[in-house]
């Protein structure tokens, strides 16, 4: 009765595991100003040791890009958290990336996503450097809290915690 009276949704507190491993960075580090300038949403950035892409928290596959270079997975709370591995990689049109996925699958932290080739994208692309980020960050998030960090191990090191609307 007081959900009812007060509003339905209850705040909860999401965490979201590294989903490569590699170096946590600011999204001011990135050098693409749709992510430095956060027009897609807030998060950080990955500057990435291995080419192996987890999911960084449990969820929907609710995008998975055609040439595989990025996902999107909406968790239950309702966030909806961004992984996009490199920049400029959409013009690769797919080369050197490996999709284990499809949109609509349950996935937990820590599932394999994504395989690339990081030496085809060092040199083909703008950057290895991947930005993960909440876009629905301005009706989802209520306290955003990051970690910055040398050595994050894919799927066990908390690279963000954040309390929910």
């Amino acid at each position: 009765m007081l959900k009812k009276l007060f509003g339905g949704k209850k705040s909860v507190e999401e965490q979201m595991v590294a989903p490569l491993d590699g170096k946590i960075v600011s999204l001011d580090e990135v050098d693409d100003p749709v992510f430095s300038q956060r027009m897609m949403g807030d998060g950080v950035a990955i500057e990435p040791t291995g080419g192996k892409v987890v999911s960084p928290v449990a969820g929907e596959i609710v995008q998975l890009f055609p040439t595989n270079h990025a996902v999107g997975i909406k968790t239950k709370s309702g966030v909806e958290v961004l992984v996009h591995i490199g920049l400029e990689t959409v013009s690769l049109e797919g080369e050197g990336f490996e999709g284990h996925i499809t949109t609509g699958d349950k996935v937990n932290a820590g599932d394999h996503l994504i395989t690339f080739d990081m030496d085809l994208v060092r040199e083909k692309a703008k950057s290895t450097i991947t930005p993960v980020v909440i876009t629905n960050y301005d009706d989802s998030v209520e306290q955003f809290h990051p970690s910055y960090m040398d050595g994050a191990h894919a799927g066990e090191s908390t690279i963000i915690t954040v309390k929910t609307k």
